[in-house]
């Protein structure tokens, strides 16, 4: 099977990339921006037509659509998370129309919910900020475009290479930062708020699933942990996993204003069970103890 996965140089790209190539018999080619990518290609600011070159001569049996802004200005954001979806189904309606996209979306898609609450695909969609709105222009574009095309709504990913534009790795670089010092201070947001928090490995799973899954797929699936944690659970573990001997101080009106909204985020995963077989097999220990492993265990 021939796979080209966009995006393999960011988070969640990188672990799909790497779970896709473990497999026997599946070629894997890269797009982006990297010099080193099979593809070049950068989906801010390509033409469709060019972009649809590329994949004739790709000529993949599927995408996997990993590249997205999470940090930026509303901007940068629209171009990589809104134009960039688009642009790729309008090319490859022209290049491959018989190949499966799979794109990764965002839970930030569904905005605030009524705690308690799991949220189900077929949930209004509100998003409380430009990164969640951009992200659901993103996946409205993959729905509306007539492929053979799922979504994968993705909760909060923690593990290796988690980057610091998300809590998971910011807070893991500040502890770094920190080290063993009894006198460190962490001064961080509200931690109150819960969210549903996925191991990066679990998406790339997911994601193979939806590209070899017989048959067509529903628009959307939730990919999540399947529970709401509250994010100050995070926090503790990877205290534990540094080692840290200081103070965490939160200081209230120092969390995002998305953390503000959004109190409670938490996915309802069935379908993504029924429908792939797909349940996560990682504890948030687990995801914690990859990402402190993998990135930031200071040098001995």
């Amino acid at each position: 099977m021939h796979i080209l996965v966009l995006g393999n140089t960011g988070y969640l790209g990188a672990h799909v990339a790497e779970h896709l190539r473990a497999l026997p018999d599946m070629r894997v080619l890269v797009a982006g921006r990297s010099p080193a990518a099979d593809i070049t290609v950068d989906l801010a600011t390509a033409r469709p037509k060019d972009l649809a070159a590329l994949l004739a001569e790709a000529a993949p049996d599927a995408v996997v659509n990993c590249a997205g802004a999470t940090g930026g200005d509303a901007v940068t954001l629209a171009e990589v998370n809104a134009r960039g979806p688009a642009l790729l189904c309008a090319a490859l309606r022209v290049a491959a129309p018989g190949a499966r996209l799979v794109h990764l979306g965002s839970a930030a898609e569904y905005g605030p919910s009524e705690p308690g609450m799991r949220v189900t695909e077929s949930a209004a969609t509100r998003p409380a900020g430009p990164y969640g709105a951009t992200k659901l222009a993103g996946t409205v574009a993959v729905t509306a475009s007539g492929l053979d095309a799922t979504v994968l709504r993705v909760g909060n990913p923690v593990g290796a290479g988690a980057p610091s534009t998300g809590l998971p790795g910011r807070v893991a670089r500040l502890l770094a930062d920190a080290g063993h010092d009894p006198d460190a201070e962490l001064r961080l947001g509200d931690l109150s708020a819960h969210r549903d928090f996925v191991d990066a490995r679990d998406v790339a799973r997911a994601a193979r699933l939806a590209v070899m899954a017989a048959g067509p797929l529903p628009p959307v699936l939730n990919i999540g942990g399947g529970d709401a944690r509250p994010v100050r659970d995070l926090v503790r573990l990877l205290a534990e996993a540094a080692g840290f001997r200081g103070r965490i101080v939160e200081a209230g009106s120092g969390g995002s204003a998305r953390s503000a909204q959004v109190s409670w985020q938490c996915s309802d995963i069935s379908a993504a069970r029924d429908t792939l077989g797909w349940t996560p097999t990682h504890t948030l220990d687990a995801s914690v103890a990859a990402l402190w492993a993998a990135e930031w265990v200071p040098a001995r």
